[in-house]
């Protein structure tokens, strides 16, 4: 007889606190965790997979689905009303419109089962073959009894058998997922142009080349690793080649709430500048060597960008706060508190003095290093206000946010003073996760926009009409990431489904794909071109880093 099973607010908390990370609530995560002290627990150093929390209360509400239809001699599977989390279950059948006479008050129909009992829910054998295996084994006492205690309070239930197995035969998401994109068209290459690089101990999701040393990447994990990586720029087989070392690995801090959120390189690729949960801001050279730090953030730091000159870095931060420092005095310039009582969720540069932050408060505000009050603000938005990116030429901005729209800024105009009128991106759903400009315009062109959001979709947009040119609906999870090849010929999209699409930009077609055969998402993507030699990195949550070298791809146009 196994003991009973427990269920603690600790972990139920943590089970939360992994879903308001998933869902890009990092304002109710870090309040989260502060308020349920959840540093000092040992379960929020464990990896839990994306979906989890959902997943959980699916299978649960299966079981209350089963439970409610369960009678000693079969199961009712004729009830057409569906179950709901949040709604009190009646049972509602064909003969009539109303809840049968059998319905018991508390959900429960106690009804002869009518035809096959296995029709309900497809019966499906998890197989490893492409690498999966069951979430949790099952254990040998599967059909004891069991008690289940919440915090200490024991309930008894009895768990028949016919209910057990149709919980566990249900076919697992990964399953359905491989084979929704099998009969797509899509590829689960073990290809030569791919190599996986097992280096961190927990999610990767952050990775950055190096602008000007060829193969030189760095990375940034959640248990505040930085790991330094010389990747090979000659021909080489990916799948062949063993798993290559790092060439430095550094811990930052011995902090557990130090995830690294962000990755910066100077022009002339020297110096990095990493951003952190831990507050703590952080410039290294291209060796790994300490060149500054400095604790003056009192929250997490969501950015850190430096100047196009390099001269200095402005940060994000949940503090409600921007900060700007100077590079070459190592020092703090000024910090600036224009999002009042929101926190600060990014930054960009638009020229060597004047930045962009956003925030919190749906509001956008241009800043000039002379003073410490916005130049302007941009308006518009109505929820968080979560990227602002300026075009390759810096004389545009688009601002993503929330409230599932993007917006495109004339930044000529408004820096002239004139009113701020924006090109609205309207088609998404739900809140935007990425936005990226295409690096390169062809003449007589309009500059292009992409964006991915938590409604499983990327988009391509105009940025001057705001018309949708394309919408990519490959991925069965949440896109997280964008990155334009650095020609502008191609799209590549990553998403919670452990997917990379590769699409071209022109057609919109879907040219090459590729997963790792597990069901953990892909968090960035960074594509990098140094003269004849590309390559893609992917910063992964099954712990790896991906390189893909796409001059090995047919159909991926490099030149």
């Amino acid at each position: 007889m196994a003991g009973p099973m427990t269920i603690t607010a600790e972990e139920v908390n943590c089970l939360i606190h992994a879903y308001f990370q998933d869902s890009g609530f990092q304002h109710s995560a870090f309040t989260l965790r502060m308020e349920g002290r959840l540093d000092n627990s040992h379960h929020i150093k464990k990896h839990i997979p994306r979906g989890e929390l959902v997943e959980l209360l699916s299978k649960a509400l299966l079981y209350s689905e089963v439970e409610a239809h369960w009678k000693e001699d079969g199961l009712a599977n004729n009830c057409k009303n569906r179950f709901s989390l949040l709604e009190h279950h009646v049972c509602l059948f064909d003969s009539d419109e109303q809840p049968h006479p059998s319905a018991q008050p508390n959900g429960s129909s106690y009804l002869p089962v009518v035809g096959d009992t296995k029709s309900k829910r497809k019966s499906v054998t998890p197989s490893s073959e492409d690498g999966h295996v069951e979430k949790r084994a099952r254990r040998e006492d599967d059909d004891s009894e069991s008690a289940m205690a919440v915090d200490g309070a024991s309930t008894p239930k009895t768990i028949p058998k016919e209910v057990k197995s149709l919980v566990e035969l249900q076919p697992s998401f990964t399953e359905g997922v491989i084979k929704k994109h099998k009969t797509k068209g899509a590829t689960l290459p073990k290809s030569e142009a791919v190599s996986v690089l097992r280096a961190h101990e927990s999610e990767v999701f952050v990775a950055s080349w190096n602008p000007a040393s060829p193969g030189s990447l760095i990375t940034g994990a959640r248990d505040a690793t930085i790991m330094y990586w010389d990747i090979p720029t000659n021909s080489w087989d990916g799948s062949a080649v063993p798993s290559l070392p790092p060439t430095s690995k550094i811990s930052l801090t011995n902090s557990t709430k130090a995830d690294l959120t962000s990755l910066d390189w100077n022009k002339d690729g020297t110096l990095v500048a990493i951003g952190s949960l831990d507050s703590v801001l952080r410039i290294c050279n291209a060796s790994g060597e300490t060149y500054m730090i400095d604790d003056h953030h009192k929250g997490p730091i969501f950015a850190a960008k430096f100047s196009p000159s390099g001269q200095w870095i402005v940060t994000a931060s949940l503090d409600n706060t921007s900060c700007v420092w100077d590079v070459k005095d190592r020092r703090l310039h000024r910090q600036y508190r224009n999002h009042g009582e929101a926190c600060c969720l990014d930054v960009d540069w638009i020229d060597d003095s004047i930045f962009v932050t956003s925030g919190g408060d749906c509001l956008a505000h241009i800043v000039s290093l002379s003073g410490t009050k916005p130049i302007q603000t941009l308006k518009g938005h109505t929820a968080e206000l979560t990227m602002v990116k300026c075009n390759p030429s810096r004389t545009r901005l688009v601002s993503g946010s929330d409230d599932a729209t993007a917006r495109v800024w004339n930044l000529e105009a408004i820096l002239l003073d004139k009113a701020p009128t924006p090109i609205v991106l309207k088609g998404h759903t739900k809140c935007l996760t990425s936005v990226k400009w295409c690096p390169n315009t062809v003449p007589e062109t309009h500059e292009l926009v992409a964006t991915a959001s938590f409604d499983m979709t990327a988009r391509l947009w105009d940025s001057s009409t705001g018309d949708c040119l394309r919408v990519l609906m490959d991925h069965t999870k949440p896109v997280y990431s964008l990155s334009f090849s650095p020609e502008g010929f191609q799209l590549a999209t990553g998403g919670g489904d452990g997917y990379l699409h590769l699409y071209d930009v022109k057609t919109g077609d879907k040219v090459w794909s590729w997963s790792g055969g597990v069901r953990l998402g892909i968090f960035e993507i960074d594509w990098k071109k140094w003269g004849d030699t590309s390559r893609i990195a992917l910063a992964t949550e099954h712990r790896a880093v991906v390189i893909v070298d796409p001059t090995k791809l047919h159909g991926v146009r490099t030149t």
